[in-house]
């Protein structure tokens, strides 16, 4: 493949991440998707879907012809191409569910997990029901599917019936920031703003039903009071939808002193959180890869997550893995961080060693080489 080579680039996600400043894993992975590929020297454009350009463009990015919605009825029922009259790009890289039905073109989609399919209580109302029947079918119409794992791919086979050989694995990577050293005044100011000293055991990520905060609470109120007044429960992230009695619940522990819920910070506020947490806590019921655990890893955190889904791939052996509906097993490996310093050692190193095996230039080369299979030569 020529350098500068066009590529269309779905970025509706990231474009949202931007306009409001929090980036989630699909915006983080399209972010460094579009920047390797342009250090690459390939001509990408970001395109945004109707309904998201109508909200805003971010600078760089592009409207996508047509309006989605409409298109993708008329796709979804009748078989009819998207309109694509001044779409650049050889090639289309859908990066989230806004997958496109197009003519003369390649169409490569990377699905994150099956979730909406999966369970429809881990997903917003809106995705429910018709939302779900539009994104199993536009799943078919990508060419070539990438999958961030391989568990995600096993479960984007059983639950959207795509044909083994059109997926292919492409582990996520971790940005450099985490691993670099942060300067002890900045880690210092950041916990300030939040009013945090000592040590604390961390949660981030999305308040929603699969990310299983209710346990880890749980968990972390069943060890004794010393403890919890020595590591108190930080969590970090915004409340996504639904779970107001959990909200209201966090409400009433703040006031108690040992559970915080910081809900939004910056990038540089997690770095901090990260390079002075005693470990995450990130038990989530599931996940198609698990970027919390690369990024601790990174940080030289030590990590306790699920033995469950994605997470083991991702964490090796560099992990406590436990049972996520296992309130004791939680609690159990919380406890055996704050008395067992060995092993807290020990899984920072072998957290290091873990992470310096995922790589964002891993995962743009190898996804170049999926274009390249697409494409004629």
């Amino acid at each position: 493949m020529p350098d500068g080579m066009d590529i269309a680039l779905g970025a509706s996600i990231l474009n949202r991440g931007l306009q409001s400043g929090y980036l989630d894993g699909i915006g983080t992975y399209t972010l460094h998707l579009l920047e390797g590929l342009r250090v690459r020297r390939q001509q990408v454009v970001p395109y945004v879907f109707s309904n998201d350009a109508d909200a805003g463009l971010a600078p760089g990015m592009c409207a996508f012809p047509g309006r989605f919605g409409l298109d993708l009825l008329g796709a979804a029922i009748i078989g009819r191409p998207f309109p694509d009259d001044g779409l650049t790009g050889r090639i289309f890289h859908a990066t989230d569910h806004r997958i496109p039905r197009l003519r003369g073109r390649p169409v490569v989609a990377t699905l994150m997990d099956p979730v909406p399919l999966m369970r429809s209580d881990w997903v917003t109302p809106g995705f429910r029901r018709t939302k779900n029947w539009f994104f199993q079918r536009s799943t078919q119409w990508a060419d070539r599917v990438i999958a961030i794992s391989e568990s995600a791919a096993e479960d984007l086979v059983e639950y959207f019936r795509i044909n083994p050989n059109r997926i292919t694995v492409i582990p996520l990577g971790v940005d450099g920031n985490f691993s670099a050293s942060l300067a002890e005044s900045v880690r210092q100011t950041a916990l300030a703003r939040h009013g945090l000293s000592g040590s604390f055991f961390l949660f981030i990520g999305t308040l929603q039903p699969r990310k299983n905060l209710e346990r880890i609470i749980d968990a972390h109120q069943s060890l004794p009071l010393p403890v919890r007044n020595s590591f108190p429960l930080v969590i970090a992230g915004r409340h996504g939808w639904g779970g107001e009695a959990l909200v209201a619940r966090l409400r009433q522990l703040e006031a108690k002193g040992t559970v915080r819920w910081l809900n939004y910070v910056t990038n540089e506020e997690k770095l901090a959180l990260l390079k002075s947490a005693h470990a995450l806590v990130f038990p989530s019921l599931y996940e198609g890869f698990g970027l919390p655990v690369l990024e601790a890893f990174a940080s030289g955190l030590p990590v306790i997550t699920s033995n469950t889904t994605a997470l083991p791939e991702v964490a090796g052996d560099a992990a406590l893995l436990v049972d996520p509906r296992s309130t004791d097993e939680i609690a159990e490996a919380m406890l055996k961080l704050v008395e067992d310093q060995a092993l807290h050692g020990s899984l920072v190193v072998r957290g290091l060693q873990r992470a310096q095996q995922f790589s964002w230039d891993r995962c743009v080369d190898a996804t170049l080489d999926v274009y390249r299979q697409m494409l004629p030569t």
